[in-house]
């Protein structure tokens, strides 16, 4: 039984991050669009998308309760929204990116997402690394250093993304709130916002919005709603070495998208910087699958112990 729900949960997952991972595919659609006004788009129509989800599922009530509850917690509620402002600033980037030709730099923010998490989780929670993570990260960092001065030129695409995205996850483990309600509430306190912007902003192009680029924006709140909910259903079935493994899928699409379909170069300098981030990512993965084993093993003993 368990295997089975194991195996159920690497196919949701899978699926949440492949749908990720073809993203940048969907926002190229609306590119015509800039990044400001796809950004306020993607936020009401999230939440619009949220709402119907909530509704269909039967659970209304206790999604009042849960806010009900968010107000009278100070820490959970500016939590919250500190991650909904998180969540937008990595959103906004990601457009930006992939409708500016930066889809490389989008698939090297997700690759040194994980790392970066390390980093926060070592200096705000205090958490302890082992050998091999603290030289993955200095071997991320000596290939970021290296793709820096070859180009003369920051990736800031890929630290925004990486950081915004490290820091969202950070709120969310401080803040522990189910996901359906996390990103009905998160996009709840943007909306507002979204909405004024898109009344008040002009937009880049004045004229009427054609009715297959309605549609298009409409389907933003399913594609953002959609890999979260499947990746929340896969993960509570999944052990964190099992996800540490599957996350990879998306930044590797998104590679393959921005050197086929968006024609991107990847040069000499990319190869030797991607090189080091995958040899991070391999020494990350291994010290997460170490450490499992001796938790697994220090179980085991206490409980033989017992």
């Amino acid at each position: 039984m368990q295997s089975q729900s194991s195996k159920s949960g690497v196919v949701y997952a899978a699926i949440a991050y492949v749908m990720w991972g073809i993203l940048p595919l969907f926002w190229n659609l609306l590119g015509e669009i800039d990044a400001g006004h796809l950004l306020a788009h993607r936020i009401v129509w999230s939440f619009v998308t949220m709402i119907i989800v909530v509704l269909l599922l039967g659970k209304i009530r206790p999604f009042f309760k849960q806010i009900k509850d968010l107000f009278s917690d100070k820490r959970a509620f500016w939590g919250l929204f500190a991650a909904s402002l998180t969540v937008s600033l990595n959103w906004l980037v990601f457009i930006w990116a992939v409708n500016s030709g930066h889809v490389l730099q989008s698939s090297l923010g997700y690759y040194i997402n994980p790392l970066i998490s390390i980093l926060l989780a070592m200096i705000v929670l205090k958490e302890k690394s082992t050998r091999l993570q603290i030289v993955s990260f200095i071997l991320a960092a000596l290939g970021v250093i290296y793709l820096t001065f070859s180009y003369g030129v920051f990736p800031w695409v890929s630290f925004l993304l990486a950081i915004s995205f490290a820091v969202y996850g950070l709120l969310k483990k401080v803040v522990t709130i189910p996901p359906m309600f996390g990103l009905t509430i998160e996009t709840m306190f943007v909306t507002p916002l979204a909405i004024l912007y898109l009344l008040f902003v002009p937009a880049a192009h004045s004229d009427p919005i054609p009715t297959g680029t309605a549609i298009i924006l409409f389907l933003s709140g399913a594609a953002t709603a959609a890999p979260l909910l499947l990746f929340a259903h896969g993960a509570r079935r999944l052990s964190l070495t099992q996800i540490g493994l599957l996350q990879y899928i998306g930044p590797t699409l998104m590679l393959l998208l921005g050197v086929t379909l968006f024609g991107e170069a990847f040069t000499h300098a990319h190869l030797i910087a991607f090189s080091c981030i995958w040899g991070a990512l391999v020494l990350y993965t291994i010290s997460g699958i170490r450490l499992k084993r001796l938790t697994t093993k220090q179980l085991n003993q206490a409980q033989t112990a017992k």
